[in-house]
């Protein structure tokens, strides 16, 4: 099979229709075998009801439906497991993204050989609300993680089978599956610039507060993806650095106690500060042991992604 579609959704039911039309001829124009994969996030309309009808009469739709909300995350994740295509497309289900991007999409995975192609809204129909913390919270993202790509939170994304597979997706991480992916190991990520459609139906699933989540998201992935095997670099190194500091100053409080007859020590607030420094670099130790510890004991701990194989039997 060429290509998995997996949208997620949440009270869609007007967009539906028309979105999985537009995609079957997209797909008939190009003669791909393909597969739709549904994720109903605990949607309350009538959208499962046209998802029902849709997967009886066609066997490449397939549907999965969440008793509750769990959010984008869970559904793209719960579609990556399930989808069986070479290459792997999300798109969002509120008509914002066309199916028309998909061929060129493909192309770029199956023949310039990426790992990764995220879409770019260069010309976006949203309101200024939106567009300028959209602005800052990329640049952000993209100077943390060092992949020059310019719209994370685009949903039209492509992704080769194998990227999908080895990566999971969980809290709010789907703005940072391209961070994902290159921790896993898949560097060839680019970008191509798609069109962004007006919203035809209803209202945005999302407000202010996905920035401010999305911020806290990328200094946790930050944080995993560079000292989660290996925890006791960081605290080690942070502890380390702040019990010196603190032996320091009262090794020469207590040298300038005895020898330079400053019998007052205690009166100095930098006595107070060096003792904090100490018990703060013990703390951090042990939270590195603690931390070590876990790692250690993870089921995962050794889980690397291996390329390829030779003459092993």
């Amino acid at each position: 099979m060429q290509l998995s579609i997996v949208i997620p959704f949440l009270n869609e039911a007007e967009s539906l229709p028309e979105l999985i039309q537009w995609i079957e001829k997209v797909m008939n124009e190009n003669h791909f075998t393909y597969e739709v994969i549904l994720v109903d996030d605990g949607s309350k309309d009538d959208s499962w009801k046209f998802v029902q009808s849709q997967c009886s009469s066609k066997p490449n739709i397939k549907a999965i439906k969440f008793r509750r909300n769990y959010g984008k995350s869970a559904a793209l994740n719960e579609g990556f497991i399930k989808a069986e295509g070479d290459v792997i497309i999300t798109m969002d289900a509120d008509l914002q993204d066309s199916p028309d991007e998909i061929p060129a999409l493909y192309k770029m995975i199956v023949e310039e050989g990426y790992d990764v192609v995220s879409g770019w809204k260069k010309k976006r129909h949203d309101p200024i609300s939106k567009t300028i913390p959209s602005k800052l919270f990329n640049g952000v993202t993209r100077r943390m993680s060092g992949i020059k790509i310019h719209d994370f939170n685009c949903g039209l994304k492509a992704y080769r089978k194998d990227v999908v597979k080895a990566i999971e997706v969980y809290g709010e991480m789907h703005r940072y599956i391209p961070v994902i992916a290159r921790w896993a190991g898949f560097t060839k990520i680019t970008e191509k610039e798609v069109v962004h459609r007006e919203r035809k139906y209803g209202t945005t699933k999302f407000g202010w507060e996905r920035f401010i989540n999305g911020f806290l998201d990328l200094l946790t992935i930050s944080f995993v993806t560079r000292f989660g095997k290996k925890p006791m670099h960081l605290f080690g190194m942070l502890g380390s650095l702040s019990f010196l500091f603190g032996f320091i100053v009262t090794g020469y409080l207590t040298y300038a106690k005895f020898f330079m007859l400053e019998f007052h020590m205690t009166e100095r607030p930098i006595f107070y500060l060096a003792l904090v420094s100490m018990i703060i670099g013990v703390q951090l130790f042990v939270a590195g042991f603690l931390a070590e510890l876990i790692s250690r004991s993870s089921h995962d701990r050794n889980h690397y992604l291996v390329e390829k194989q030779l003459n092993l039997q």
